[in-house]
Protein backbone atom coordinates (compact mmCIF):
# COMPACT_ATOMS: atom_id res chain seq x y z
CA UNK A 1 0.00 0.00 0.00
CA UNK A 2 0.96 3.62 -0.95
CA UNK A 3 2.39 5.82 2.14
CA UNK A 4 -0.08 8.65 3.25
CA UNK A 5 1.62 12.16 1.85
CA UNK A 6 0.83 15.14 4.10
CA UNK A 7 -1.17 18.24 2.21
CA UNK A 8 2.23 20.29 0.84
CA UNK A 9 3.54 17.12 -1.02
CA UNK A 10 0.60 16.67 -2.22
CA UNK A 11 0.68 20.14 -3.73
CA UNK A 12 4.73 19.57 -4.81
CA UNK A 13 3.03 16.61 -6.97
CA UNK A 14 0.52 18.78 -8.62
CA UNK A 15 2.69 21.32 -9.46
CA UNK A 16 5.33 19.05 -11.01
CA UNK A 17 2.31 17.20 -12.33
CA UNK A 18 1.08 20.38 -13.97
CA UNK A 19 4.44 20.98 -15.29
CA UNK A 20 4.33 17.71 -17.25
CA UNK A 21 6.66 15.52 -15.52
CA UNK A 22 6.03 11.70 -15.55
CA UNK A 23 5.31 10.14 -11.93
CA UNK A 24 8.95 8.99 -12.27
CA UNK A 25 10.50 11.93 -12.63
CA UNK A 26 8.21 14.09 -9.93
CA UNK A 27 8.90 10.52 -7.65
CA UNK A 28 12.88 11.27 -8.07
CA UNK A 29 12.51 14.39 -7.76
CA UNK A 30 10.76 14.86 -4.58
CA UNK A 31 12.47 11.79 -3.36
CA UNK A 32 9.40 9.68 -2.91
CA UNK A 33 8.24 6.67 -4.07
CA UNK A 34 7.21 6.01 -7.69
CA UNK A 35 4.11 3.60 -6.53
CA UNK A 36 3.07 6.42 -4.18
CA UNK A 37 3.38 9.12 -6.63
CA UNK A 38 1.02 6.61 -8.76
CA UNK A 39 -1.63 6.29 -6.22
CA UNK A 40 -2.18 9.79 -5.73
CA UNK A 41 -1.94 10.75 -9.66
CA UNK A 42 -5.08 8.27 -9.55
CA UNK A 43 -6.45 9.61 -6.77
CA UNK A 44 -6.00 13.56 -7.76
CA UNK A 45 -7.53 12.33 -12.07
CA UNK A 46 -10.84 10.94 -9.88
CA UNK A 47 -11.24 13.53 -8.02
CA UNK A 48 -14.11 16.00 -8.67
CA UNK A 49 -11.96 18.97 -8.66
CA UNK A 50 -8.71 19.75 -11.38
CA UNK A 51 -5.60 20.11 -10.75
CA UNK A 52 -6.18 24.10 -10.51
CA UNK A 53 -8.28 24.20 -8.22
CA UNK A 54 -6.47 21.76 -5.62
CA UNK A 55 -3.32 24.01 -5.84
CA UNK A 56 -5.63 26.87 -4.69
CA UNK A 57 -7.39 24.92 -1.37
CA UNK A 58 -6.75 25.39 2.36
CA UNK A 59 -4.17 22.41 3.12
CA UNK A 60 -7.18 21.87 6.12
CA UNK A 61 -9.94 20.85 2.83
CA UNK A 62 -6.50 18.51 1.41
CA UNK A 63 -6.42 16.97 4.24
CA UNK A 64 -10.02 15.71 4.05
CA UNK A 65 -9.51 14.76 0.41
CA UNK A 66 -6.67 12.90 0.58
CA UNK A 67 -6.86 11.05 4.27
CA UNK A 68 -4.96 11.73 6.75
CA UNK A 69 -2.09 13.89 8.34
CA UNK A 70 1.26 11.82 8.03
CA UNK A 71 4.88 11.15 6.58
CA UNK A 72 5.22 8.91 3.74
CA UNK A 73 8.31 6.93 5.96
CA UNK A 74 8.41 7.31 9.67
CA UNK A 75 12.15 6.23 9.64
CA UNK A 76 13.31 9.12 7.00
CA UNK A 77 10.71 11.76 8.37
CA UNK A 78 12.07 10.73 12.74
CA UNK A 79 15.69 10.96 10.72
CA UNK A 80 14.61 14.41 9.67
CA UNK A 81 12.96 15.84 12.94
CA UNK A 82 16.08 14.49 15.29
CA UNK A 83 18.23 16.85 12.70
CA UNK A 84 16.33 19.96 12.93
CA UNK A 85 16.11 19.61 17.08
CA UNK A 86 19.44 19.55 16.26
CA UNK A 87 19.90 22.94 14.09
CA UNK A 88 17.35 24.60 16.17
CA UNK A 89 19.48 24.73 18.91
CA UNK A 90 21.85 26.82 16.35
CA UNK A 91 19.81 29.30 14.99
CA UNK A 92 20.75 32.08 17.14
CA UNK A 93 24.59 31.14 16.62
CA UNK A 94 26.57 33.91 15.22
CA UNK A 95 26.72 33.19 10.77
CA UNK A 96 24.16 31.05 11.24
CA UNK A 97 22.46 30.09 7.62
CA UNK A 98 20.04 26.52 6.98
CA UNK A 99 22.02 25.80 3.75
CA UNK A 100 24.72 25.17 5.95
CA UNK A 101 23.50 22.34 7.43
CA UNK A 102 21.10 21.42 4.62
CA UNK A 103 24.71 20.73 3.22
CA UNK A 104 25.35 18.89 6.30
CA UNK A 105 22.10 16.89 6.26
CA UNK A 106 22.35 15.63 2.63
CA UNK A 107 25.98 14.16 3.88
CA UNK A 108 24.48 12.37 6.88
CA UNK A 109 20.97 11.70 5.56
CA UNK A 110 19.90 7.88 4.29
CA UNK A 111 16.85 8.98 2.42
CA UNK A 112 16.95 12.45 1.38
CA UNK A 113 14.70 15.57 1.50
CA UNK A 114 14.27 17.88 -1.07
CA UNK A 115 15.82 21.46 0.16
CA UNK A 116 12.48 23.29 -0.15
CA UNK A 117 11.06 20.43 1.95
CA UNK A 118 13.62 20.64 4.29
CA UNK A 119 12.58 24.16 5.41
CA UNK A 120 8.76 23.91 5.16
CA UNK A 121 9.47 21.06 7.94
CA UNK A 122 11.37 22.96 9.54
CA UNK A 123 8.87 26.08 9.90
CA UNK A 124 6.00 23.20 10.44
CA UNK A 125 8.02 22.00 13.35
CA UNK A 126 8.77 25.65 14.67
CA UNK A 127 6.05 27.78 13.75
CA UNK A 128 5.59 31.35 14.72
CA UNK A 129 2.14 32.10 15.08
CA UNK A 130 2.45 35.68 15.66
CA UNK A 131 2.39 37.37 11.89
CA UNK A 132 3.99 40.73 10.95
CA UNK A 133 3.03 43.65 8.60
CA UNK A 134 5.20 44.00 5.40
CA UNK A 135 6.75 47.26 5.16
CA UNK A 136 7.41 49.61 2.23
CA UNK A 137 10.38 51.38 2.66
CA UNK A 138 10.57 54.76 0.89
CA UNK A 139 13.64 55.97 -1.00
CA UNK A 140 16.00 58.27 1.21
CA UNK A 141 13.29 58.30 4.26
CA UNK A 142 14.81 56.58 7.12
CA UNK A 143 18.23 55.31 8.31
CA UNK A 144 18.23 52.23 10.77
CA UNK A 145 21.16 51.84 13.01
CA UNK A 146 21.89 49.02 15.59
CA UNK A 147 24.80 47.44 17.35
CA UNK A 148 26.02 44.03 16.56
CA UNK A 149 25.28 41.19 19.69
CA UNK A 150 29.07 39.69 19.62
CA UNK A 151 32.03 41.70 19.94
CA UNK A 152 35.38 42.06 17.83
CA UNK A 153 38.54 42.24 19.56
CA UNK A 154 41.67 43.91 19.25
CA UNK A 155 44.83 42.91 20.66
CA UNK A 156 47.24 44.25 23.25
CA UNK A 157 50.54 44.56 22.06
CA UNK A 158 52.04 43.99 25.42
CA UNK A 159 50.30 42.05 27.58
CA UNK A 160 48.19 40.00 24.53
CA UNK A 161 45.28 40.80 26.28
CA UNK A 162 42.07 40.89 23.70
CA UNK A 163 40.06 43.54 24.36
CA UNK A 164 36.01 43.88 22.84
CA UNK A 165 35.11 46.49 20.99
CA UNK A 166 31.14 47.15 19.77
CA UNK A 167 30.78 46.93 16.36
CA UNK A 168 27.89 49.54 14.33
CA UNK A 169 25.62 48.80 12.07
CA UNK A 170 23.74 51.53 9.41
CA UNK A 171 21.34 50.66 6.61
CA UNK A 172 19.25 52.50 3.90
CA UNK A 173 16.30 50.07 3.92
CA UNK A 174 15.23 51.36 0.22
CA UNK A 175 18.72 50.22 -1.12
CA UNK A 176 19.72 47.95 1.50
CA UNK A 177 23.29 50.16 1.29
CA UNK A 178 25.22 48.96 4.39
CA UNK A 179 27.31 50.76 6.76
CA UNK A 180 29.76 48.89 9.32
CA UNK A 181 32.38 50.40 12.13
CA UNK A 182 33.80 49.11 15.27
CA UNK A 183 34.24 51.37 18.01
CA UNK A 184 35.30 51.04 21.63
CA UNK A 185 31.95 51.61 23.27
CA UNK A 186 27.97 52.14 22.79
CA UNK A 187 28.13 55.02 24.79
CA UNK A 188 27.12 58.43 23.37
CA UNK A 189 30.49 59.85 22.02
CA UNK A 190 30.92 56.76 20.10
CA UNK A 191 27.50 56.54 18.92
CA UNK A 192 27.12 59.63 17.51
CA UNK A 193 30.42 59.43 16.00
CA UNK A 194 29.88 56.16 14.23
CA UNK A 195 26.26 58.34 12.85
CA UNK A 196 27.90 60.85 11.99
CA UNK A 197 30.64 58.62 9.93
CA UNK A 198 27.86 56.56 8.15
CA UNK A 199 25.87 59.79 6.95
CA UNK A 200 29.36 60.93 5.46
CA UNK A 201 29.69 57.20 3.73
CA UNK A 202 26.17 57.58 1.97
CA UNK A 203 27.27 61.43 1.22
CA UNK A 204 23.50 62.77 2.39
CA UNK A 205 21.23 62.70 5.23
CA UNK A 206 17.70 60.71 5.31
CA UNK A 207 14.60 61.77 6.87
CA UNK A 208 14.82 60.11 9.67
CA UNK A 209 17.37 57.87 11.68
CA UNK A 210 15.22 54.56 13.44
CA UNK A 211 17.16 53.08 16.47
CA UNK A 212 17.05 50.61 18.79
CA UNK A 213 16.08 51.92 22.47
CA UNK A 214 20.06 52.01 23.08
CA UNK A 215 21.10 54.06 26.64
CA UNK A 216 22.93 56.63 24.35
CA UNK A 217 20.17 57.45 21.87
CA UNK A 218 16.61 57.06 24.54
CA UNK A 219 16.85 58.27 27.55
CA UNK A 220 13.28 57.05 28.36
CA UNK A 221 11.92 53.99 26.42
CA UNK A 222 8.47 53.56 25.65
CA UNK A 223 6.43 52.46 23.38
CA UNK A 224 4.16 55.70 22.15
CA UNK A 225 6.62 58.01 23.27
CA UNK A 226 10.03 57.79 24.18
CA UNK A 227 12.26 60.43 25.39
CA UNK A 228 15.58 60.69 22.82
CA UNK A 229 18.87 62.17 24.44
CA UNK A 230 19.59 65.75 24.27
CA UNK A 231 22.91 65.64 22.42
CA UNK A 232 21.25 62.57 19.49
CA UNK A 233 18.28 64.95 19.18
CA UNK A 234 21.11 68.05 18.95
CA UNK A 235 22.82 65.92 16.52
CA UNK A 236 19.47 65.46 14.16
CA UNK A 237 19.12 69.12 14.52
CA UNK A 238 22.48 69.52 13.06
CA UNK A 239 21.97 67.57 10.35
CA UNK A 240 18.42 68.48 9.26
CA UNK A 241 16.79 65.02 10.36
CA UNK A 242 14.74 63.06 12.91
CA UNK A 243 15.20 60.28 15.58
CA UNK A 244 12.69 57.97 15.75
CA UNK A 245 13.55 55.13 18.01
CA UNK A 246 11.43 51.56 17.68
CA UNK A 247 9.04 50.50 19.67
CA UNK A 248 9.90 48.37 22.92
CA UNK A 249 10.31 44.41 22.19
CA UNK A 250 9.31 45.04 18.52
CA UNK A 251 12.09 44.18 16.44
CA UNK A 252 10.02 43.87 13.67
CA UNK A 253 9.99 47.41 13.39
CA UNK A 254 13.86 47.48 12.01
CA UNK A 255 13.91 43.60 10.79
CA UNK A 256 16.19 44.56 7.78
CA UNK A 257 19.14 46.25 10.19
CA UNK A 258 18.77 43.25 12.20
CA UNK A 259 19.11 41.16 8.86
CA UNK A 260 22.28 43.23 8.55
CA UNK A 261 23.73 42.50 11.69
CA UNK A 262 23.41 38.91 10.75
CA UNK A 263 24.71 39.38 7.65
CA UNK A 264 27.74 41.17 9.37
CA UNK A 265 28.35 37.84 11.09
CA UNK A 266 28.61 36.05 8.03
CA UNK A 267 30.39 38.58 5.69
CA UNK A 268 32.38 40.33 8.18
CA UNK A 269 33.12 38.30 11.39
CA UNK A 270 33.71 35.11 9.99
CA UNK A 271 36.50 36.22 7.38
CA UNK A 272 38.39 38.20 10.09
CA UNK A 273 38.20 35.51 12.56
CA UNK A 274 41.64 34.16 12.62
CA UNK A 275 42.97 37.80 11.69
CA UNK A 276 44.87 40.06 14.70
CA UNK A 277 44.14 43.42 14.92
CA UNK A 278 46.44 45.94 17.67
CA UNK A 279 44.54 48.85 16.92
CA UNK A 280 40.88 49.99 15.84
CA UNK A 281 41.94 52.26 13.09
CA UNK A 282 43.40 48.70 11.47
CA UNK A 283 40.40 46.85 12.57
CA UNK A 284 37.96 49.16 10.70
CA UNK A 285 40.05 49.30 7.55
CA UNK A 286 39.81 45.49 7.22
CA UNK A 287 36.17 46.27 7.98
CA UNK A 288 35.49 48.61 4.98
CA UNK A 289 37.19 46.18 2.66
CA UNK A 290 35.13 43.67 3.13
CA UNK A 291 32.03 45.89 3.32
CA UNK A 292 32.85 47.26 -0.17
CA UNK A 293 32.76 43.32 -1.65
CA UNK A 294 29.52 42.89 0.72
CA UNK A 295 27.69 45.88 -0.77
CA UNK A 296 28.87 45.03 -4.21
CA UNK A 297 27.08 41.49 -4.13
CA UNK A 298 24.29 40.90 -6.59
CA UNK A 299 21.22 40.19 -4.26
CA UNK A 300 19.58 36.83 -5.03
CA UNK A 301 17.14 36.49 -8.07
CA UNK A 302 18.15 40.31 -8.95
CA UNK A 303 20.02 41.68 -11.32
CA UNK A 304 21.88 44.82 -9.14
CA UNK A 305 23.50 45.27 -6.11
CA UNK A 306 23.23 47.30 -3.15
CA UNK A 307 25.50 49.67 -4.25
CA UNK A 308 23.83 49.72 -7.59
CA UNK A 309 20.55 50.43 -6.30
CA UNK A 310 21.76 53.42 -3.81
CA UNK A 311 23.62 55.08 -6.50
CA UNK A 312 20.79 54.75 -9.30
CA UNK A 313 17.86 55.89 -7.11
CA UNK A 314 18.37 56.29 -3.40
CA UNK A 315 21.43 58.35 -3.24
CA UNK A 316 18.80 60.87 -5.35
CA UNK A 317 16.52 61.24 -2.11
CA UNK A 318 19.01 61.69 0.42
CA UNK A 319 19.25 65.78 2.35
CA UNK A 320 22.80 67.36 1.55
CA UNK A 321 25.11 66.63 4.09
CA UNK A 322 25.69 70.27 6.50
CA UNK A 323 28.63 72.42 6.22
CA UNK A 324 30.44 71.47 9.08
CA UNK A 325 30.83 67.95 10.80
CA UNK A 326 28.89 67.86 14.33
CA UNK A 327 30.83 68.58 17.60
CA UNK A 328 28.98 66.56 20.12
CA UNK A 329 27.87 68.87 23.08
CA UNK A 330 27.89 68.56 26.87
CA UNK A 331 25.61 70.53 29.35
CA UNK A 332 26.50 71.63 32.69
CA UNK A 333 25.19 74.27 34.79
CA UNK A 334 26.32 77.46 36.50
CA UNK A 335 25.51 80.36 38.45
CA UNK A 336 26.67 83.90 36.96
CA UNK A 337 28.90 85.10 39.51
CA UNK A 338 29.17 89.34 40.98
CA UNK A 339 31.78 89.75 38.26
CA UNK A 340 29.50 89.04 35.47
CA UNK A 341 31.40 85.32 34.83
CA UNK A 342 29.90 81.94 35.16
CA UNK A 343 32.26 78.65 36.23
CA UNK A 344 33.35 76.30 33.92
CA UNK A 345 34.27 73.38 35.88
CA UNK A 346 36.31 71.22 32.94
CA UNK A 347 38.50 73.54 32.71
CA UNK A 348 38.02 74.67 35.65
CA UNK A 349 38.04 78.39 33.96
CA UNK A 350 35.44 81.47 33.66
CA UNK A 351 33.56 83.06 30.63
CA UNK A 352 32.04 86.49 30.89
CA UNK A 353 27.71 86.82 30.21
CA UNK A 354 26.11 90.14 29.97
CA UNK A 355 26.49 91.79 33.22
CA UNK A 356 22.55 92.39 33.64
CA UNK A 357 22.43 88.17 34.33
CA UNK A 358 24.45 88.28 37.59
CA UNK A 359 22.99 86.15 39.85
CA UNK A 360 20.94 84.31 37.42
CA UNK A 361 20.69 80.64 36.62
CA UNK A 362 22.74 79.56 33.35
CA UNK A 363 23.08 76.35 31.50
CA UNK A 364 26.56 75.93 29.77
CA UNK A 365 26.59 73.67 26.00
CA UNK A 366 29.93 72.90 25.31
CA UNK A 367 32.20 71.05 22.54
CA UNK A 368 35.83 70.73 21.96
CA UNK A 369 36.12 74.10 20.37
CA UNK A 370 33.06 76.25 21.79
CA UNK A 371 31.50 77.63 25.06
CA UNK A 372 27.66 78.55 25.01
CA UNK A 373 26.15 80.39 27.68
CA UNK A 374 22.23 79.89 27.66
CA UNK A 375 19.72 81.17 29.87
CA UNK A 376 15.54 80.07 29.22
CA UNK A 377 16.93 78.55 26.23
CA UNK A 378 18.21 81.54 24.63
CA UNK A 379 21.88 81.57 23.91
CA UNK A 380 23.15 84.40 25.73
CA UNK A 381 27.24 84.34 25.43
CA UNK A 382 29.26 82.56 22.85
CA UNK A 383 33.36 81.94 23.34
CA UNK A 384 35.78 79.90 22.30
CA UNK A 385 36.87 77.68 24.25
CA UNK A 386 40.02 77.94 25.98
CA UNK A 387 41.45 74.90 27.60
CA UNK A 388 43.67 76.50 30.08
CA UNK A 389 43.37 76.10 33.69
CA UNK A 390 42.05 79.24 36.22
CA UNK A 391 41.70 82.08 33.32
CA UNK A 392 38.98 84.30 32.72
CA UNK A 393 37.74 85.08 29.43
CA UNK A 394 36.09 88.17 28.33
CA UNK A 395 33.88 89.94 25.82
CA UNK A 396 34.37 93.53 26.70
CA UNK A 397 30.53 93.89 25.39
CA UNK A 398 29.57 91.82 28.37
CA UNK A 399 31.09 93.92 31.03
CA UNK A 400 28.91 97.11 32.54
CA UNK A 401 30.33 100.59 31.29
CA UNK A 402 32.37 100.87 34.67
CA UNK A 403 33.71 97.41 33.92
CA UNK A 404 34.66 98.34 30.54
CA UNK A 405 36.40 101.14 31.38
CA UNK A 406 38.57 98.94 34.34
CA UNK A 407 39.17 96.74 31.70
CA UNK A 408 41.11 99.44 29.45
CA UNK A 409 43.38 100.11 32.19
CA UNK A 410 46.73 100.46 30.80
CA UNK A 411 50.00 103.29 31.46
CA UNK A 412 49.09 105.15 28.02
CA UNK A 413 44.91 105.28 29.55
CA UNK A 414 45.84 106.79 32.20
CA UNK A 415 48.31 109.26 30.86
CA UNK A 416 45.74 110.64 28.29
CA UNK A 417 43.55 111.23 31.61
CA UNK A 418 46.45 112.89 33.18
CA UNK A 419 46.97 114.88 30.24
CA UNK A 420 43.41 116.55 30.20
CA UNK A 421 44.01 118.33 33.96
CA UNK A 422 47.68 119.66 33.39
CA UNK A 423 51.66 119.04 32.33
CA UNK A 424 52.38 118.56 36.05
CA UNK A 425 50.40 116.01 36.65
CA UNK A 426 50.79 114.07 33.64
CA UNK A 427 54.12 114.32 34.54
CA UNK A 428 53.06 112.98 38.23
CA UNK A 429 50.97 110.35 36.84
CA UNK A 430 54.49 109.44 34.70
CA UNK A 431 56.59 109.01 38.14
CA UNK A 432 53.81 106.79 39.46
CA UNK A 433 53.66 104.76 36.85
CA UNK A 434 57.33 103.86 37.04
CA UNK A 435 58.11 103.77 40.45
CA UNK A 436 55.19 101.25 41.14
CA UNK A 437 56.10 97.55 41.49
CA UNK A 438 52.59 96.32 40.64
CA UNK A 439 50.83 97.79 37.65
CA UNK A 440 47.25 97.05 39.31
CA UNK A 441 48.92 99.15 42.78
CA UNK A 442 49.88 101.64 40.00
CA UNK A 443 46.64 102.55 38.06
CA UNK A 444 44.71 102.23 41.41
CA UNK A 445 46.80 105.19 42.75
CA UNK A 446 46.61 106.83 39.07
CA UNK A 447 42.72 106.64 39.02
CA UNK A 448 42.92 107.98 42.82
CA UNK A 449 45.03 111.11 41.63
CA UNK A 450 43.23 111.87 38.81
CA UNK A 451 40.03 111.68 40.88
CA UNK A 452 41.13 114.65 43.26
CA UNK A 453 39.97 117.07 40.35
CA UNK A 454 36.71 116.00 41.34
CA UNK A 455 36.86 117.97 44.43
CA UNK A 456 39.75 120.59 44.29
CA UNK A 457 39.29 120.99 40.29
CA UNK A 458 41.86 120.30 37.64
CA UNK A 459 44.01 123.65 38.15
CA UNK A 460 44.62 122.86 41.89
CA UNK A 461 45.89 119.41 41.43
CA UNK A 462 48.25 120.47 38.86
CA UNK A 463 49.76 123.36 41.41
CA UNK A 464 50.15 119.95 43.93
CA UNK A 465 51.41 118.06 41.12
CA UNK A 466 53.90 120.60 40.67
CA UNK A 467 54.87 121.05 44.38
CA UNK A 468 55.16 116.88 45.00
CA UNK A 469 57.59 116.98 41.98
CA UNK A 470 59.15 119.42 42.91
CA UNK A 471 59.67 117.85 47.09
CA UNK A 472 60.85 114.33 44.68
CA UNK A 473 57.63 112.90 46.07
CA UNK A 474 54.77 110.54 44.36
CA UNK A 475 51.96 109.47 47.05
CA UNK A 476 48.58 109.61 46.61
CA UNK A 477 47.76 110.48 50.38
CA UNK A 478 50.80 112.97 50.46
CA UNK A 479 49.17 114.93 47.49
CA UNK A 480 45.74 114.34 48.79
CA UNK A 481 46.84 115.66 52.23
CA UNK A 482 48.71 119.18 50.23
CA UNK A 483 45.60 119.72 48.55
CA UNK A 484 43.55 119.20 51.47
CA UNK A 485 45.99 121.47 53.67
CA UNK A 486 45.43 124.13 51.25
CA UNK A 487 49.49 124.07 50.60
CA UNK A 488 49.04 124.56 46.91
CA UNK A 489 47.18 127.68 47.87
CA UNK A 490 49.82 128.86 50.24
CA UNK A 491 52.74 128.37 47.79
CA UNK A 492 50.74 130.13 45.05
CA UNK A 493 50.52 132.99 47.61
CA UNK A 494 54.08 133.17 48.25
CA UNK A 495 54.92 133.10 44.53
CA UNK A 496 52.36 136.31 43.50
CA UNK A 497 53.97 138.38 47.37
CA UNK A 498 57.15 137.96 45.46
CA UNK A 499 56.00 139.20 42.29
CA UNK A 500 55.35 142.57 43.96
CA UNK A 501 58.46 142.79 46.01
CA UNK A 502 61.71 144.69 45.18
CA UNK A 503 64.59 143.45 43.90
CA UNK A 504 66.92 146.23 45.19
CA UNK A 505 67.90 144.74 48.61
CA UNK A 506 67.60 147.18 51.51
CA UNK A 507 71.11 149.29 52.90
CA UNK A 508 72.10 151.98 54.82
CA UNK A 509 72.88 154.30 51.27
CA UNK A 510 69.37 154.08 50.29
CA UNK A 511 67.87 158.16 50.32
CA UNK A 512 64.24 158.92 50.86
CA UNK A 513 62.38 160.90 48.67
CA UNK A 514 63.41 163.73 50.83
CA UNK A 515 66.71 164.03 48.79
CA UNK A 516 64.91 164.74 45.79
CA UNK A 517 62.98 167.84 45.89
Amino acid sequence: MANTLDPMDIKQILTLHIDGLSNREIGNTLAISRNTVNHYIKLIKACDYTVKELLTMDTSVLKELFTSYTTINNERYDELMTFLEHINQCVHHPGFTFQFHYNEYKEQAKNLYSYTQFMEHYRRKYHKVKGSMKLNHEAGKEAYIDYCGKHLYITDRETGEQIPVEVFVCILPHSQYTYVEASFSQKREDLIHSLGNALSFYGGVPKAIVSDNLKSAVSRASKYEPVVNRSLKDFARHYNCAVNPTRTYSPQDKALVENAVQLAYQRIYYPLREMTFFCLEDLNKEIWKLLEHYNDLLFQRKDHSRKELFQSVERGYLKPLPNSPYELKDYKRAKVQKMGYVYFSPDESYYSVPYRYIGKATQIHYTRSTVEVYYNHERIALHKRNPARGIYITNKSHLSSSHQAYSEWSPDYFKKKAAKHGTHVQEFIDGVLMQGDYPETAYKRSMGIIQLHRTYGSERLNNACKIAIEAGTYSYNRLKNMLKNNIDKMEQDNQQTNLFKSHIPTHTNLRGAANYH
